[in-house]
């Protein structure tokens, strides 16, 4: 089941019952079960307070992934999403602010997947698998 929450902001995602049956499609093509995935849209101060209490990071970001699983291949977690850092970078990529909210979105279910950006080379891979998810969309 995939769930949209927003915290201290009011955001709603467009088209959310086409949303969560392609996050759903996304996750069973990479081989995991879909039990619980819950993304909480949030302002860059929460999103910030989130990441310097649980990962000891003074920065912004876009997205903190939680993966709370306790089974293989299967995916259950909590995803944070800023929409004032997403749409920031839908700017500073001339893209549209849902195409780079979607983008957000796959990406956190591919941490989920096992998937990682740690190197400029598994950042490469994961910017072309959310590509291949974002033409599925």
């Amino acid at each position: 089941m995939v769930s949209f929450f927003s915290e201290d902001i009011d955001f709603k995602v467009v088209n959310p019952l086409k949303t969560k049956k392609w996050i759903k499609n996304a996750s069973i093509s990479e081989g995991y079960e879909l039990s619980q995935l819950n993304y909480v849209f949030c302002s860059d101060e929460y999103l910030l307070e989130i990441n310097k209490q649980y990962l000891d990071h003074d920065y912004f970001t876009d997205i903190i992934t939680f993966d709370n699983s306790e089974e293989d291949n299967q995916v259950e977690g909590d995803i944070y999403i800023s929409v004032d850092r997403v749409r920031e970078n839908a700017a500073t990529f001339h893209t549209d602010f849902d195409s780079e909210m979607r983008r957000v979105l796959i990406h956190g279910l591919l941490h989920l997947a096992g998937y990682d950006d740690t190197s400029e080379a598994l950042k490469t891979a994961m910017r072309a698998k959310e590509d291949e998810y974002l033409r599925l969309f």
